[in-house]
């Protein structure tokens, strides 16, 4: 695939992503290798690809527990077994890595996949990469501001004149390889913050709002202020992009969501807490309430996701969801058979209700 020849982009993407935590199986008492899950990694994003989802993207996290350190690394073997799935990180901890290397990797990548690379850059909910890397994390806000000024700067030239705080300068630096694409997709992955909801309109870059659980209502501000800011800095509406990611899981039945997924939901939350101590307590009935159509937490049937989706591009008018599925030491066979849902199922019938949507919101031809 190359520049003049990529395949249309949908209305409306759907795609997976995966942390590659390494959890205890909540009914085996068993974990699995770091090499068996990073094959089962590649494993769902070949079958995401065959599958016609959209997007896969994999996460970047620096302990035990986590198979994924090197994003880059994974994404490239991904690239080599996949024909037309985008890859991406989600997220690049942008405040503890150099930009350079970051766009240096990204743009290899997307020479491998024919010009497939994305790139979602984060503060991230883990801290641990700020010690390992030799960074204070009193600078957390300035570093990653720093970065992605320079990140920005390196997806539009092949040579860089530039000077910051946390890094040498850059005289005259040759970047190479440059990307099979003429830039690099860009987002900015947001908790819950306007400031960056606003920084990504004003750069005019991707917007990727995690919302993991409870209602979405409360994120339709972060929506208003990305398009405010972006308009205000004379951005295109079609040039601002939103993508809503979750937890989720799909069964054939309500029931059969609820009761596979539960337990390893649970287990998951506990285990990899980005606050140590803080057990997640929640109950097999309470949890029933929080995969409500109205909760972002994306588990039931087919019909139920489709619904919850839909309900949320009123909220929001996003053009992407994502969601992970493989949390907790869920076998990789439910993943894989979700994964087939989600494809078959659920995006077909949220694109047709968008389209219609679309259609029927458009000004008529005059004939």
């Amino acid at each position: 695939m190359d520049n003049n020849t990529k395949e249309q982009v949908p209305d409306f993407e759907f795609g997976i992503y995966t942390l590659g935590d390494i959890v205890t199986d909540c009914h085996t008492g068993q974990r699995i290798s770091p090499q068996q899950r990073l094959h089962e990694v590649i494993e769902a994003a070949k079958l995401a690809d065959e599958a016609g989802l959209d997007v896969f993207g994999v996460g970047e996290h620096h302990r035990l527990d986590f198979v994924i350190s090197s994003v880059p690394v994974v994404l490239a073997a991904i690239s080599q077994v996949t024909k037309r799935i985008k890859l991406t990180s989600a997220t690049t901890v942008l405040s503890t890595i150099d930009p350079v290397r970051v766009f240096e990797d990204f743009a290899t990548l997307d020479l491998l996949s024919g010009g497939r690379a994305e790139i979602i850059s984060g503060r991230g909910a883990f801290l641990e990469s700020f010690p390992l890397f030799g960074y204070e994390l009193e600078d957390y806000k300035r570093l990653f501001a720093e970065n992605l000024d320079l990140l920005l700067g390196l997806n539009q030239h092949e040579v860089m004149n530039w000077r910051g705080t946390f890094r040498p300068p850059l005289n005259n630096a040759e970047i190479a390889p440059r990307p099979l694409q003429q830039k690099l997709p860009l987002w900015i992955g947001i908790g819950g913050s306007a400031e960056s909801a606003e920084q990504a309109g004003r750069l005019g870059i991707g917007m990727a709002i995690a919302i993991l659980s409870g209602s979405p209502e409360p994120f339709q501000n972060l929506a208003e202020t990305y398009r405010r800011s972006g308009a205000a800095a004379g951005h295109s509406a079609a040039d601002l992009k939103i993508a809503i990611t979750s937890h989720g899981y799909i069964a054939k039945t309500p029931q059969q969501a609820l009761d596979e997924y539960y337990p390893y939901y649970y287990s998951y939350r506990n285990a990899i807490s980005p606050h140590p101590g803080q057990e997640y307590r929640v109950s097999r009935s309470d949890f029933g309430r929080f995969v409500s159509p109205v909760n972002t937490l994306a588990v039931g049937s087919p019909q139920q996701i489709i619904e919850k989706i839909l309900y949320q591009h009123e909220l929001f008018g996003h053009n992407r969801f994502m969601t992970q599925l493989d949390i907790g030491g869920l076998p990789y066979p439910k993943v894989a058979a979700a994964i087939e849902l989600l494809a078959a199922e659920v995006a077909p019938a949220v694109r047709r209700e968008i389209a219609k949507k679309n259609s029927a919101s458009s000004p008529a031809r005059e004939i």
